[in-house]
């Protein structure tokens, strides 16, 4: 009977061993050396919930779910033998949330400013973005100006050497992206990573700290065409 009981305990022992490691090997996150908060600021219709969603999930939907407040996903990079981790704050842009989003800036360690290649206005307003930056965020903040929807170019209303002279008067680093075509979205967000990381090393470790939590959530709306491109 004992036999019995030891070979039956054994088997079991088997067949619980590898679950148990995978499991626990499941549940063990890797530690991340830094935690960045990243905020997308820009008009409506730019095409900020595309640009996350290709970065975070590389996908990409022509007619994407509008914002209301803030949304957010996390992706993991790796920089330099460094993980970072990335949590990225899609704010909506209509001035009606304005009040919502503002609280969202504090403890941001970068904020994109995008607009549509193709919409002047977009652009126009960038400066109004700026005085927000200037208004809510720290005054150490990173920032970087996107021009999204480049695969749009036959309906370009915005220059790339005007909003290039615009981001190197007010001293800011500038590309064009499409979150259609995957055309630099990725390098966006990793030039934005390491411009962070680089500061961050000549500060104190305290500024790796998780960033504040605000409770407020965005939650979708109703579909709006044009989001992310034409």
């Amino acid at each position: 009977m004992d036999d019995v009981a030891h070979h039956i305990g054994a088997s079991w022992l088997k067949l619980r061993l590898p679950f148990r490691v995978l499991y626990g090997k499941k549940m063990l996150p890797k530690i991340s050396d830094y935690l960045f908060k990243l905020l997308l600021i820009g008009d409506s219709g730019v095409g900020k919930s595309c640009l996350l969603l290709r970065f975070a999930d590389d996908s990409y939907l022509d007619s994407y779910i509008s914002t209301i407040g803030v949304d957010f996903k996390i992706r993991t990079v790796e920089q330099d033998g460094k993980t970072i981790k990335l949590q990225i704050w899609d704010t909506a842009g209509q001035e009606r949330f304005r009040t919502i989003t503002s609280s969202y800036y504090r403890g941001a360690h970068g904020i994109i400013i995008v607009y549509d290649i193709t919409d002047q206005e977009s652009f126009n307003n960038v400066k109004q973005w700026l005085s927000e930056i200037d208004r809510y965020a720290s005054e150490n903040v990173n920032k970087l100006l996107v021009g999204n929807k480049s695969d749009l170019n036959d309906n370009r209303a915005v220059s790339y050497d005007t909003a290039k002279a615009f981001a190197d008067e007010i001293g800011i680093p500038f590309m064009e992206a499409s979150a259609k075509s995957a055309t630099n979205v990725e390098q966006a967000f990793m030039a934005m990573a390491a411009e962070i990381k680089n500061r961050m090393a000549t500060q104190p470790a305290s500024n790796n700290a998780k960033p504040p939590t605000v409770q407020i959530r965005g939650q979708p709306v109703n579909q709006k065409s044009g989001c992310c491109s034409n």
